[in-house]
């Protein structure tokens, strides 16, 4: 049950002409639809003023404490389009209980779970028109919350700003994805024990942007963490997780307080369950790695995310080695397809990730 009730302040839509035009190639992170839902917190009243309205600028103070002490945490999920005129939402309150579990790390306080999936219910109610029906796109859905104060104390915030965004998205993987080259940092790390890592942060990715800007100096497109302790074993690739198919198995790096427990991840690990694939959730060096590619007993690897649901690895490079992992494998294409033919409604949602919402005046069943 949800404690906000949403009010809805409409803007004219942009023209279905014009809007189809967009859609058809909509880039990711660079359109956007035409509202934004909000809610506010101070110590005094709670969650309150929640509302969809038209997409607009924020007024901030200069001193507004996201600023300077940088309490701000985000989500980032899927809608997917449906023929009846419903849209879908994958896993909604998986990634609600992410978010109440980063704001509670960055001392932030904590959005209801149903008052979580009410807001991006809301959003999609209103701007369902914005999500793509091709396969391969879809309707990317920002939650984020930031410290609206306006202090200059070191100290947690007693005022926030709740807001969700949505921006159609073009195709994560086309039919062929095109493997990605990875640089292991030897320099830089991503997280440590006891900190951020397994939050979405801002800060977390802020700091990774100078590794970021190395791997491209190489030839590179993401970076391959390691642990800060060792820099040996891997992590993950930028914001997403790692998969090795090792003969007939599925490995992946334990969730070890430093890694993302990414939504896709747990999905791939569930629907490779659910396939006969065995999987193993265990330590992967970088060496073993490499060694593993060159004998042939790793035969694929892939990075998994929300923003690009599957990408297959097809080389890593590190100052002074490199080594090619091959392309996209049937183990790959096989959980590729069995993820998007989900979340397109092309085969029974035997786990039950689907939310539908009904859009406009039409509401939909759970």
């Amino acid at each position: 049950m949800t404690t906000l009730e949403f009010t809805t302040d409409r803007v004219e839509p942009m023209p279905a002409e014009q809007r189809e035009e967009l859609l058809s190639m909509p880039g990711f992170g660079s359109l956007y639809s035409d509202h934004m839902v909000t809610a506010r917190w101070d110590a005094a009243h709670g969650w309150h003023d929640a509302r969809s309205r038209p997409l607009a600028e924020f007024s901030l103070h200069p001193a507004t404490m996201a600023f300077h002490y940088g309490q701000t945490v985000f989500e980032g999920l899927k809608a997917f389009w449906r023929p009846d005129g419903q849209r879908a939402l994958f896993r909604p309150e998986d990634h609600a209980r992410r978010f109440a579990r980063s704001a509670r790390r960055m001392a932030m306080p904590e959005l209801p779970e149903a008052d979580f999936v009410a807001a991006v219910e809301a959003l999609l109610r209103v701007d369902g028109a914005w999500v793509p029906r091709t396969r391969g796109h879809s309707f990317y859905v920002r939650p984020f919350m930031l410290a609206a104060e306006t202090h200059l104390s070191n100290r947690p915030a007693e005022e926030y700003l709740f807001a969700v965004i949505g921006s159609p998205a073009r195709p994560a993987a086309g039919a062929e994805p095109k493997p990605i080259r990875l640089w292991a940092s030897p320099e830089y790390v991503r997280a440590a024990d006891g900190g951020t890592g397994t939050i979405k942060c801002g800060g977390n990715y802020g700091g990774s942007y100078v590794a970021q800007r190395e791997a491209v100096a190489h030839g590179c497109d993401q970076v391959v963490w390691l642990d800060a302790r060792e820099r040996r074993y891997v992590e993950e690739v930028g914001g997403s997780n790692l998969f090795f198919v090792e003969g007939d198995r599925l490995v992946t790096p334990p969730l070890s307080g430093t890694l993302l427990a990414g939504i896709t991840r747990d999905s791939i690990l569930r629907l490779a369950g659910r396939l006969g694939i065995e999987v193993a959730e265990e330590p992967v060096a970088l060496d073993d790695w490499e060694r593993g590619c060159r004998d042939g007993r790793i035969t694929e690897v892939f990075a998994c995310g929300t923003a690009r649901a599957i990408a297959p690895v097809g080389h890593v490079v590190t100052p002074d080695r490199d080594w090619p992992t091959g392309p996209a494998g049937p183990v790959t294409r096989r959980l590729l397809k069995a993820l998007l033919d989900i979340q397109y409604g092309e085969t029974p949602d035997e786990f039950g990730w689907l939310r539908l919402v009904g859009t406009d005046a039409q509401e939909a069943p759970r």
